[in-house]
């Protein structure tokens, strides 16, 4: 399994499972980071058309192309069922953020051999590891 700071490096496409757009949210405010510092960003949000300007999509399965990691911003009871999604996609990261835990979810991304990260801050993450997509 990839380290935190590996998957970061590695991943180009993050979505964004519960991506808002409530500037006040981390829900948002982290991805916008991410965002700014040269990663691509799907947005994942049933209610929303678009997050950040970008088109958002309601499920994974309506992204259509690859990504290289999701993070969620959900509660953790809905982790296990993001995970199932993010294995059905073919995901090769998942990214759990502070706060959010979920065994099951773990269990079943280590089962489909997915790298799993719990609890802890893509930015946070970014700025520890100085880790940038801009040239």
């Amino acid at each position: 399994m990839r380290s935190a700071q590996q998957i970061l490096a590695e991943a180009n496409v993050i979505a964004v499972v519960g991506a808002s757009r409530d500037s006040f949210k981390p829900a948002h405010t982290v991805p916008l980071q991410m965002l700014r510092h040269g990663w691509r960003i799907i947005p994942v949000n049933p209610f929303a058309d678009e997050v950040f300007g970008i088109k958002a999509f309601p499920t994974l399965a309506d992204i259509g192309e690859p990504v290289d990691l999701v993070d969620i911003f959900r509660p953790s009871r809905d982790a296990v069922e993001i995970v199932r999604q993010a294995i059905a996609i073919k995901a090769p990261a998942v990214w759990l953020q502070s706060g959010i835990v979920s065994a099951q979810a773990r269990r079943l991304a280590e089962e489909a051999g997915i790298d799993y990260v719990e609890d802890r801050c893509l930015a946070v993450e970014r700025a520890v590891g100085s880790l940038t997509k801009l040239s």
